[in-house]
């Protein structure tokens, strides 16, 4: 098997993975690759799966993982029932439902299927670790790292970082999609237009906002998506 393909770019990126700095009071990282002895297992052979080759890819980038997709699997956007369903793949004992990942996998089936979408696309985050802040019940929320403005302070040092990997694993940068139309595409914006990553980043409604707000037009956001992410293949 290869030793420097996409697949074994990514999985070597995602082994290394560790933000260990102070945040502010009552967040955490989460990280699932350390912290579900299972993810890293399965994301592994997804990318292997699915990114087996060096085949060049446009990059499409969310927010940061949640508790029941990335956060359980290692996957962006891909819970433990779009993983088996979709994938071919599973994490025994484990069922997780996120919306976002419903949202994800009716665009790719939509667009041609697993094979063909991840063929053309790399999707993950600018920050690939999540983040999760102590409700007042004491239990765990999903928390995304521009809800907090000093959250994000420290942690775009890591995310410009985490950017500049994305791109050296094979990805073409004449254009990247961003997932979420506010403030993430305002700090993805403005980082873009000071670091210039990417020729064009275009923005696409978040599909947690298209299931949250939108589902009863989810048809007209999965066409938008279709027509935006074409043409490809690359």
């Amino acid at each position: 098997m290869a030793q420097n393909n996409f697949a074994e770019r990514v999985i070597a990126f995602n082994k290394a993975l560790s933000l260990d700095i102070s945040l502010p009071d009552g967040i955490r990282v989460m990280n699932p690759f350390s912290e579900m002895p299972q993810a890293l297992e399965v994301s592994s052979a997804f990318y292997r799966k699915f990114y087996n080759d060096n085949n060049k890819r446009r990059l499409i980038l969310g927010i940061n993982p949640g508790r029941f997709g990335a956060g359980v699997t290692g996957i962006p956007f891909t819970d433990t029932k779009r993983l088996s369903q979709k994938c071919g793949l599973s994490i025994a004992g484990l069922h997780t439902h996120e919306p976002s990942s419903v949202f994800v996998y009716e665009v790719i089936d939509a667009y041609g299927g697993v094979q063909k979408f991840y063929n053309n696309f790399y999707v993950n985050s600018p920050s690939p670790l999540g983040y999760v802040k102590t409700g007042i019940n004491g239990k765990e929320l999903n928390y995304n790292y521009y809800d907090n403005k000093e959250l994000q302070r420290i942690v775009t040092p890591f995310m410009i970082e985490s950017i500049r990997a994305h791109i050296e694993m094979g990805i073409i940068t004449d254009k990247a999609y961003c997932l979420g139309t506010g403030k993430n595409y305002d700090f993805l914006k403005k980082l873009n237009e000071e670091y210039r990553f990417f020729e064009q980043l275009i923005p696409l409604e978040h599909p947690r906002y298209v299931m949250q707000y939108k589902s009863g037009k989810k048809q007209f956001y999965i066409d938008k998506y279709l027509q935006t992410l074409q043409p490809s293949p690359i």
